[in-house]
């Protein structure tokens, strides 16, 4: 007999709960499909259900053969997936999620970019600063910028960032520049209330020597556009990523402190579901994100 059929048989069974169930989600006949199923078990030789009048269950090798038998079949299915995918031009929407900031003054461009190349590709973009679900929420790739939790997520790293110390000519006129990490005890500081992607306020010098501070912020917000708005208020000392407040510094409506110190980089990864198989206009979205900020 077909042994493809026979695992499909003892998979749908296994998880329908009984083989007259299996039988009608293959679209066979409940006597093939128990047919199938004994046939299965007389090629490897061991018991994997035990039938009753109510219900099945698994012997302790079906159990065993029940999880890599599901598991070579989805395998399975997502190589077909991946061959049917990559002789065609790609097509449908492509979902994506981003931090506000990084989303705001980046992806713009590489999106429009992005359509035009693919005219048959759709963009959904999420701008948020939370860790989104992308199983729940049905997200392609999503890009977070910081150190990852472990998760069940593929991460393909795109780039990274350095987070720098900053303030406004406004807020220093009336508070000297710390010359030091020590110096910030006496300073209003703004700071990033997000969940743990970035490091504490941290400072390394010449010599390897890490400081970290430890002194509460004044002002916190789950958003880096607002931190860079209230450090142009003259309202303190922001730290964060370099990209938040690069072209305020560039116009000189922002000043780097502590230049001497280095501080730590954070890594920015696409993020996809827990999958082998990426589809082809995430799989290119990424490619191009990869060559944006390299």
């Amino acid at each position: 007999m077909d042994r493809f059929t026979e695992l499909n048989v003892f998979v749908a069974a296994v998880e329908e709960g009984s083989i007259a169930a299996a039988a009608r989600r293959l679209g066979i006949s409940a006597v093939m499909a128990g047919r199938y199923l004994s046939s299965l078990e007389q090629h490897v030789s061991a018991r994997l259900i035990e039938r009753t009048t109510q219900r099945l269950n698994l012997t302790d090798a079906g159990l065993r053969y029940f999880e890599r038998s599901k598991r070579l079949l989805e395998e399975f299915a997502e190589a077909n997936k991946e061959a049917a995918d990559i002789h065609d031009a790609p097509r449908g929407t492509l979902r994506i999620a981003a931090p506000i900031t990084f989303g705001t003054l980046f992806l713009g461009p590489l999106i429009a970019k992005f359509m035009a190349d693919y005219p048959a590709v759709d963009i959904s973009l999420q701008l948020q600063d939370r860790f989104v679900d992308l199983v729940e929420e049905g997200i392609d790739v999503a890009i977070r910028v910081g150190n990852l939790k472990d998760s069940d997520f593929v991460a393909r790293k795109i780039g990274s960032t350095s987070l720098l110390a900053c303030a406004s000519s406004g807020y220093l006129a009336g508070n000297p520049p710390p010359v030091s990490p020590a110096d910030l005890q006496s300073h209003t500081l703004i700071g990033y209330s997000a969940p743990l992607t970035t490091t504490p306020w941290t400072f390394i010098d010449e010599w390897g020597e890490t400081t970290i501070v430890k002194s509460d912020c004044r002002f916190m917000a789950n958003n880096t556009a607002i931190l860079l708005e209230v450090a142009l208020a003259d309202a303190g000392i922001a730290y964060g990523p370099d990209f938040v407040f690069s072209n305020e510094l560039k116009k000189g409506n922002l000043i780097q402190l502590l230049t001497d110190y280095a501080c730590p980089a954070l890594p920015i990864h696409a993020i996809t579901p827990n999958a082998k198989y990426v589809n082809t206009k995430t799989r290119l979205f990424i490619q191009r994100l990869i060559e944006a900020f390299r």
